[in-house]
């Protein structure tokens, strides 16, 4: 849920649920890397809630789609986090000899 004045979609808040520090935290260092932006900070308003409130004040663009940006470099930062995991893993694996190898063979 955004919370923006009508007049200046340059500043907005943001509200998430059923989120924490995790992805707050990682949405603000993306944020902070944007030279659009000329302020990022979360809040969580009780630690019982598992809400984020992001603040984000730009140099002119609408904060909505400096937000929107931020989220999908987000996404592509952890797709790639996960396909060169994986490829280590694989990779891992290849040069294991198979008697090394935790292998169930009761699995289907």
């Amino acid at each position: 849920m955004e919370h923006g004045s009508l007049t200046d979609s340059s500043a907005s808040t943001f509200s998430i649920m059923e989120e924490d520090h995790t992805l707050a935290n990682s949405v603000r260092f993306v944020l902070n890397q944007d030279p659009r932006v000329a302020f990022c900070g979360y809040s969580i308003p009780h630690p019982a809630d598992n809400k984020v409130n992001i603040r984000v004040q730009t140099t002119g663009d609408p904060a909505k789609d400096v937000m929107k940006d931020a989220l999908q470099d987000l996404m592509v930062m952890g797709q790639h986090v996960r396909g060169t995991f994986d490829k280590a893993v694989a990779d891992f694996k290849s040069k294991m000899p198979a008697e090394q190898m935790d292998v169930d063979v009761n699995q289907q």
